[in-house]
């Protein structure tokens, strides 16, 4: 994987959200709270890169024993939260953590417009963190796609179609979700989008009548019986009989007269 995390970086487009959000049941309005809580609004730094956060705890937790003191010494891995510095300054903690350990590096970091933990890549839907991760760097689809996917995989895709935006952020922030307000922040944001027209989608708009079935074939006439032709018509002439006779008598005349002489 490229070091420096720059791909194509697309952006999202506004039909994405309808999309994506159907498969939970729910509308854009939903995930641009969501997004807009998460990352303000967009998954790429100005460099083009996925946007991290890097978690010392999570670092800490992740690298082997072996490489534990080494972190630590660095100030790349602490067993509580917090330290984590300027958005600036994440790239440059991310690979200094993977000098010492790529895999435990990756799974540190929270990734891209919904900020989805590399540490959950299988329940976001990927085998791997590089897959992850280089997926994340082509397009922020596959941010939402991966949010969507981990939202559905730990069932509080519920909470997010009631609105019951404290348990949904239990479920995706975890319990400090209430240092930040995050349930408070999300029903806000949600409020805001509710008042915005939202992307037309194929499933709201209005569908076009189907057109009507031709109409039935007229059912064709039975065929006219045939009339079987007179047999009378066609019989031969009988042969004139008068030319017969008429031999017949000459023929007695001829002996007649010989047997007179």
């Amino acid at each position: 994987m490229d070091t420096t995390f720059t791909g194509a970086a697309k952006r999202l487009d506004d039909i994405d959200l309808p999309n994506l959000g159907a498969l939970i049941g729910i509308g854009e309005d939903e995930l641009h709270a969501f997004i807009d809580v998460e990352t303000r609004g967009s998954g790429f730094d100005s460099q083009g890169r996925p946007i991290i956060l890097f978690e010392r705890h999570k670092f800490y937790q992740y690298v082997p024993a072996a490489k534990r003191a080494v972190a630590v010494n660095a100030g790349l891995a602490n067993k509580t939260p917090g330290g984590y510095g300027k958005e600036i300054e994440q790239y440059g903690k991310l690979l200094k953590a993977i000098a010492i350990d790529r895999q435990a590096a990756l799974y540190s970091c929270s990734w891209g417009l919904a900020q989805v933990m590399g540490f959950n890549h299988q329940l976001a839907g990927f085998d791997t963190v590089e897959a992850m991760v280089s997926a994340f760097m082509a397009d922020e689809e596959a941010h939402l796609q991966a949010a969507v996917t981990f939202i559905k995989n730990t069932h509080i895709d519920d909470e997010l179609r009631a609105h019951n935006w404290a348990g949904f952020a239990l479920g995706y922030n975890g319990a400090n979700y209430r240092i930040n307000a995050y349930d408070r922040k999300l029903a806000e944001a949600y409020r805001k989008w509710s008042r915005i027209r939202d992307t037309p989608w194929p499933s709201a708009m209005p569908t076009t009548a189907p057109a009507a079935p031709p109409a039935p074939a007229k059912p064709s006439q039975p065929p006219k019986p045939v009339t079987p032709p007179d047999a009378s018509q066609h019989l031969p002439t009988p042969a004139a009989k008068q030319g017969f006779w008429a031999a017949l008598i000459a023929f007695i005349l001829k002996l007649l007269g010989r047997k007179g002489r």
